[in-house]
């Protein structure tokens, strides 16, 4: 079995360290937040899914399940604007009659294959950051809460246009990376903070590529940042975290109603 790399990069000397290291040995410096409590984590399915992108992983599979069905159902992978409307694209019209579920069903879906690969293979790597600095309730409500407003704020700014993808989520995780570089006042905090900026500017000049959804760029920036900003990172309080932890079970309820609303939909289409 292939073992997982533990080396990572000390942000103020650049010397390697380990995942498992708090305080950089090289330089004496603070490289993580030190978390009120942490479980002992084991790899899921024997070893096959690392613990530290689990989460990550379930959300990949689910959006790459949601691709193969819109496939299957249009019998091509080149996407109608009719097949993605019928599994829950952004429409505002139709959110606006009272198709709330959009809002979050929208971020599940992608139009084609180099869609889906580009969005999974960036949020591979981003979400296993994002779970392991704020622990699995706070990256699932960053990650719930970012791809609403980022669509919220699509519906409003550009609501003609049918929208679709993972990337208004993903943004929010940056802007969550953002603000735990807001919070954390150390030398890590500043670099965190730094270089998720850069990847905030590059991925937004990259949002002026026609067809590619700005404004739900924006919105799950923004979205993520605020919602990071007040969760802040794992390990308050025992009580906090079961607040944020009953927090994130009522959006993953919410999210388990729009997926029925849309299968019930589709049901009701055949």
């Amino acid at each position: 079995m292939k073992r997982v790399e533990k080396r990572r990069m000390c942000p103020n000397c650049r010397a390697f360290i380990t995942t498992d290291d708090r305080i950089c040995p090289y330089c004496n410096t603070e490289v993580a937040p030190k978390p009120y409590f942490r479980k002992p984590a084991s790899d899921a399915l024997g070893g096959l899914i690392p613990h530290a992108r689990f989460t990550t992983v379930v959300i990949m599979l689910i959006n790459t399940g949601l691709y193969i069905a819109t496939v299957l159902h249009s019998g091509s992978p080149d996407l109608t604007m009719q097949t993605l409307a019928l599994f829950g694209a952004k429409w505002t019209p139709a959110i606006v009659s009272g198709q709330w579920w959009r809002l979050i069903t929208a971020g599940f879906l992608h139009g084609g294959i180099l869609h889906i690969l580009m969005n999974m293979w960036v949020l591979f790597d981003l979400g296993a950051q994002v779970e392991e600095a704020f622990g699995t309730p706070h990256f699932l409500l960053i990650y719930l809460i970012s791809n609403i407003t980022g669509f919220l704020a699509s519906m409003y700014l550009i609501p003609n246009t049918l929208s679709i993808g993972a990337s208004a989520a993903i943004f929010g995780l940056i802007g969550a990376m953002i603000a735990m570089g807001v919070r954390d006042r150390s030398s890590y905090g500043s670099a965190v903070r730094s270089f998720y900026m850069r990847w905030a500017i590059y991925g937004l000049v990259l949002s002026l590529i026609p067809g590619t959804d700005w404004a739900a760029h924006i919105g799950g920036l923004a979205g993520g940042f605020v919602v990071a900003l007040i969760t802040g990172t794992q390990g308050t309080t025992a009580a906090v975290e079961r607040l944020w932890q009953v927090a994130a079970g009522c959006m993953l309820a919410i999210t388990g109603v729009a997926f029925f609303e849309m299968m019930t939909g589709l049901l009701a289409a055949r």
